[in-house]
C-alpha cells in the first residue's frame, strides 16, 4: 500500500510541532514538515524537512511541485493580534497572500487543503458558535483570517477550514508561553495579577488541535468544523483552575474586567464554540481544562 504524503507549514510553531508528533514515524504516511528557516523540532526521526517560506509564491510553487503531498495542514500564519495592526502589509501577505499560493498549488496538483482559522473571525457578540454562525471580526487580524477563509471557499480545491480558540500548549524549546504557565510562574514568585472576566473562551490544548486536524485530514472531510476545548470559561476562571491544580496561592488573582487593560487590538468578547459537528462527524473528543493543565505540567517536568 503507498503511503499517504501529508505536507504539514509552520511545522516550528506551537500546533505545527504538535503535528509532527503525533504523524511521524506512522507506517502509512510520508510526512514533510516545512517552515521557515532551519527545522527547530527536537528529533529527526519519522519525517523530512524542507524550507519553505509560504511569503514566497516561487517557494511555495516548487515545494509543492516537488514534493506533490495528497494534503497540506496550514498552520503558519501571523498570530499576534496586536502586532497585526501595526503591520497590516506583513500580516495580509503570511494570513492572506500565502494562502492564495497554497489554494493555487492546491488545485494544480488535486491535494487536499486543511487550513487553520480562528473564533476571531467572530464579534464575540453571541458566543459560543456554531460554524453555520456570521463571522464578523472586529481587529485587523480577525478580517485577514476571515479573508483567508473566503480564499479557501473559492478555490476549486477540496478543502476544509478548522477553526479553533486560545490554544495552549509547549513547545520544545519552551519559547512560548500560554496563561497556565504564566499564571503558575506569576504565584510562584509570590505576585498579584489580574486577569479578566469579562472575555468567554473555550481554550485548547494544542495535542487537541492537531487530533482534530488529523481526523479532517485523513477522512478528508470537507467544510468548515469548530475544533476546541469543550470547557466555556473566562481567563479568570481558567487562573483560579491553574492556581488549585498547582495548590498555588489563589488570592494573588484579582478579577478585572477588559477596560483595565489597554491593548491596540480590540478582542470579541465571548467567543467560544460549539461542538456538536466535530463530535458527530468525527468523532473528536477534547479533554477538559483541567486535564489539559495536567498534560502541559507533565510535558514541562520533562523539559
Amino acid at each position: 500500500m503507498s503511503k499517504k504524503k501529508i505536507l504539514i507549514t509552520g511545522s516550528n510553531g506551537l500546533l505545527g510541532q504538535k503535528l509532527v508528533l503525533l504523524l511521524a514515524n506512522q507506517n502509512d504516511i510520508h510526512l514533510v514538515a516545512t517552515a521557515r528557516g532551519k527545522n527547530r523540532l527536537p528529533f529527526t526521526e519519522g519525517y523530512e524537512y524542507q524550507e519553505m517560506d509560504i511569503t514566497n509564491a516561487e517557494q511555495v510553487a516548487e515545494v509543492i511541485d516537488k514534493i506533490q503531498p495528497n494534503a497540506i495542514i496550514h498552520t503558519a500564519a501571523m498570530t499576534n493580534v496586536d502586532q497585526c495592526e501595526f503591520e497590516k502589509d506583513l500580516c495580509w501577505v503570511m494570513n492572506v497572500k500565502a494562502v492564495e499560493y497554497l489554494t493555487e498549488a492546491c488545485e494544480k496538483h488535486d491535494i487536499y487543503l486543511c487550513h487553520l482559522s480562528t473564533d476571531f473571525v467572530f464579534d464575540g457578540a453571541a458566543g459560543p458558535y456554531s460554524e453555520e454562525a456570521q463571522p464578523s471580526p472586529v481587529s485587523y487580524y480577525g478580517w485577514t483570517k476571515y479573508a483567508a477563509e473566503e480564499v479557501v471557499r473559492r478555490s476549486t480545491c477540496r478543502w476544509s477550514i478548522a477553526r479553533t480558540v486560545l490554544v495552549y500548549g509547549i513547545v520544545s524549546d519552551m519559547s512560548r508561553s500560554n496563561i497556565i504557565l504564566w499564571v503558575k510562574k506569576s504565584l510562584e514568585e509570590g505576585k498579584n495579577i489580574k486577569v479578566v472576566t469579562d472575555q468567554f473562551r473555550t481554550p485548547t490544548l494544542a495535542e487537541d488541535l492537531a487530533k482534530g486536524c488529523w481526523l479532517m485530514t485523513d477522512k478528508e472531510e470537507e467544510g468548515i468544523f469548530h475544533i476546541s476545548g469543550k470547557d466555556f470559561l473566562t481567563p479568570y476562571e481558567m487562573a483560579i483552575k491553574t492556581a488549585d491544580f498547582f495548590h498555588l496561592d489563589k488570592s494573588l488573582i484579582s478579577e478585572a474586567d477588559s477596560s483595565n487593560f489597554t491593548q491596540p487590538a480590540k478582542r470579541p468578547p465571548r467567543t467560544g464554540f460549539i461542538l456538536d459537528k466535530a463530535i458527530a462527524e468525527l468523532g473528536y473528543n477534547p479533554v477538559s481544562f483541567e486535564e489539559g493543565i495536567a498534560v502541559v505540567a507533565e510535558q514541562t517536568k520533562a523539559l
